[in-house]
């Protein structure tokens, strides 16, 4: 018996998962929840969390977020937008959901890492600070201390 369809099947799921995470990456800003990303690529939401998880090891919402806090990164450091007017900007609705997610992400909150990020990023082109800069999540934020401090 030949695994062929379910080979097939699995790659047409990757590809609409690809879809999914571009969406979340070009509108970030937008409204989204899980179930209009999943009617978008005709899967139901539960499916559509799943696979995504299985794929990326993080579920949708953690990978808007984290799409959303590292815009939010960028905009602290480059802008004199206040803290909850980049709340709004990058989607968010709700400024203490905004702030809190932020410092799970980042380790400060966006105050903070308001004054002291450029620091961090000081002369680098912005394509590296962009990498540097990047939101990690929290299981990986014991191995990438390290490499901050």
């Amino acid at each position: 018996m030949s695994s062929e369809p379910a080979d097939e099947q699995r790659l047409r799921d990757l590809a609409l998962l690809r879809k999914v995470r571009d969406r979340m990456d070009r509108e970030y800003a937008q409204p989204l929840n899980v179930e209009a990303l999943a009617c978008g690529v005709h899967m139901s939401a539960g499916h559509l969390s799943r696979q995504f998880k299985a794929a990326y090891g993080e579920s949708p919402y953690s990978y808007l977020m984290t799409r959303r806090i590292e815009r939010a990164m960028a905009l602290l450091r480059l802008t004199e937008l206040s803290v909850t007017d980049i709340c709004f900007a990058v989607g968010c609705s709700s400024l203490g959901t905004f702030s809190t997610r932020f410092t799970e992400l980042v380790g400060v909150s966006p105050s903070v890492y308001r004054r002291d990020g450029s620091l961090e990023t000081e002369g680098m082109p912005p394509c590296v600070a962009r990498t540097v800069t990047r939101p990690i999540r929290n299981q990986e934020a014991s191995s990438r201390g390290s490499r901050r401090a």
